[in-house]
């Protein structure tokens, strides 16, 4: 299995950084400008430290990288978090930098695409863009936790999430306790 992570500039580093811990397989990651930015603030990780997570790093810049092409298979994509910014240039088909051409790419090769939206609260230009992405196929994730596995901590809120995108991925994983 091949996933393609995508860290953008929206608070929620961690949410990016977990699922990248839990996918098995190969990864490959997309951090963009902003979000490295962010990282600092957000995290005691630094971008090398998130890289290492990685098996393949591509800069958000680099459009000749292999997962800009629909001949190069990837299984799925994760953009947690997933900034408002991208989520607008991805509902209208902009490809300007490696995150949202990948994004495109995985939409028009009906590849699983999950968005780790994080904004609250929304516009109706937002929601637009969420529905629009939504009639795709396109999953769109609230990082919005449940509260029936009592969570403890930060982290185990941050793990309800990052679970969730495992289970629209069907991988078992025993991040949070589900309903029963």
């Amino acid at each position: 299995m091949r996933y393609v992570v995508a860290i953008t500039g929206a608070s929620g580093i961690a949410y990016g950084v977990k699922i990248l811990k839990e996918l098995p397989g190969e990864r490959i990651l997309i951090i963009s400008d902003m979000a490295k930015k962010i990282i600092p603030y957000e995290t005691d990780l630094s971008v090398n430290d998130i890289e290492q997570l990685a098996d393949i790093v591509y800069d958000d810049h680099d459009l000749f990288a292999c997962i800009s092409s629909g001949s190069y298979d990837f299984d799925a994509m994760v953009v947690a978090p997933c900034s408002s910014s991208t989520l607008a240039k991805i509902s209208s088909g902009l490809s300007d930098t490696l995150i949202t051409r990948a994004a495109a790419v995985a939409i028009k090769e009906s590849r699983k695409l999950i968005l780790v939206t994080r904004e609250t609260p929304k516009s109706a230009i937002m929601l637009e863009n969420e529905l629009k992405l939504a009639r795709c196929g396109v999953t769109i994730l609230d990082a919005n936790p449940g509260f029936y596995s009592k969570p403890q901590s930060v982290d185990d809120i941050i793990s309800f999430i990052a679970g969730r995108c495992l289970d629209q991925l069907r991988m078992p994983h025993s991040l949070y306790r589900k309903w029963e």
